[in-house]
């Protein structure tokens, strides 16, 4: 397999059913969707450190670009070594690496695509670029605002999303899968410009 055969979609956030609700594990909520849509179940990767499905993208049977969708094991700061590890194992580069994450400086119900950037404050990211020695990765990032009044930002992410976003949640996850999609299918460009609202 070359590297440049593979796409590895990392959903970012905490392990375990205390943090499922979370604004801060929006990227599992996406790769959740990601895996539904391909019509497999997650299972443990022999390194032991995360969850993965495996597929293509595309009709069933088509040959669609192969996708290997990942939620690591590990909380959220140290989200750079497992996901390292499935690189090294299916041969990816970074700049075949796509990861989704909450981002603070966009409204909940938005989102944004880019390829590399800094990490602010956010981190996953910190731990990513840290492991790989380079932030030159594709990010999808899921809007979820600033904290209230004077909510703490830590408190704000580790905290469920309010009962009006959980309606619209459903919407931000499936537009989301859906950039990750035309991200490996079409292109940067073309998916900043339908997607980058």
């Amino acid at each position: 397999m070359t590297a440049g055969e593979v796409w590895l979609v990392v959903g970012l956030g905490n392990p375990g059913p205390a943090y499922a609700g979370h604004r801060h594990n929006v990227g599992y909520l996406v790769t959740d969707e990601l895996a539904r849509r391909l019509g497999s179940s997650w299972r443990a990767h022999k390194s032991g450190r995360a969850e993965v499905v495996e597929g293509r993208l595309g009709a069933p049977g088509s040959d669609g670009p192969r996708i290997v969708l990942a939620r690591p094991r590990s909380f959220m700061n140290e989200v750079g070594g497992p996901t390292k590890a499935l690189a090294s194992f299916y041969k990816v580069d970074p700049d075949r690496i796509v990861a989704i994450h909450d981002e603070l400086d966009i409204a909940f119900g938005t989102l944004r695509v880019k390829l590399g950037g800094g990490d602010n404050g956010h981190n996953g990211l910190k731990s990513l670029r840290s492991s790989f020695g380079t932030g030159d990765f594709y990010r999808v990032r899921a809007g979820i605002g600033r904290p209230p009044g004077r909510q703490d930002v830590a408190d704000f992410v580790l905290s469920n999303y309010s009962s009006t976003e959980r309606k619209e949640l459903p919407f931000q996850v499936d537009t989301a899968a859906d950039a990750v999609e035309s991200l490996i299918q079409q292109g940067l460009a073309r998916t900043q410009g339908a997607f980058n609202s």
